[in-house]
């Protein structure tokens, strides 16, 4: 099978999997969280290793291997993305799985296990035309003043979101319009958002419209803007603006 297709039976498989641990009531708290981290990346681990034992592999959930960064092909994973919210039995945790070859997030899938939807960047997604005001993603439980700052600036509605994934998804999917973040994120939080973004058409970009490079050393990359393309241009001259 080709890589995307990997990437997202792997997710969807992953998805299921922490599906049926939640609801085998045997774990709860940050307790499921914990055990959900460790399913899922056990078994993502062993499926890449076992369909791409050539590639490199940066995940959460792994102590981190040097090797990678004289990789061109590094699978870039986040086996639980949104462990609060997958912990409270909420929709908006997702799975990430991602191809990033020579720094660029070239593939990915984004499973939703709680809705169920996987996108992936192998995918023709059409945003439905939202004629009304614009709705902003923010943390739900850390939104970023910036995000905060550039709304009111738009006058756009603020829409409280748990995970990475799932809001990125959300633009895609046309359930929302800017994401902007700019609290802190890895690698693995944004690559296979982004490939899936990116394949939709969308504007993806640091928040100051710089290019998001992966398989760095450092695997911190702390801000995102994922939006359609007659956006991006406004709301990076906001944030430049409101940025700190």
């Amino acid at each position: 099978m080709n890589d995307t297709e990997l990437a997202r039976r792997i997710a969807e498989s992953a998805g299921r999997m922490l599906m049926e641990l939640r609801d085998s009531g045997l774990f709860a708290g940050k307790e499921l969280g914990q055990a959900g981290d460790e399913l899922a990346n056990a078994f993502i681990m062993r499926a890449l290793r076992r369909n791409r034992p050539d590639d490199a592999i940066l995940s959460e959930e792994e102590r981190d291997n040097s090797a990678r960064l004289a990789a061109s092909r590094v699978w870039i994973v986040d086996p639980l993305d949104g462990t609060r919210e997958y912990g409270e039995a909420r929709a908006d945790w997702a799975v990430h799985v991602a191809l990033a070859i020579d720094g660029t997030a070239t593939l990915g899938a984004v499973a939703l296990p709680g809705l169920p939807l996987t996108l992936t960047s192998a995918d023709t997604l059409v945003r439905p035309h939202h004629a009304g005001r614009l709705r902003m993603l923010v943390s739900r439980t850390r939104p970023a003043a910036e995000a905060v700052a550039v709304a009111e600036a738009l006058g756009a509605e603020l829409v409280p979101m748990g995970s990475a994934g799932a809001k990125a998804m959300a633009v895609v999917r046309g359930e929302a319009d800017i994401y902007l973040h700019s609290g802190g994120q890895y690698e693995w939080d944004s690559c296979a958002p982004v490939a899936v973004a990116q394949a939709a058409g969308l504007h993806v970009s640091r928040i100051d419209g710089s290019p998001l490079r992966y398989n760095q050393r450092d695997t911190l990359l702390p801000d995102l803007l994922v939006c359609p393309r007659e956006h991006a241009g406004r709301v990076i001259e906001l944030t430049a603006q409101h940025h700190g």
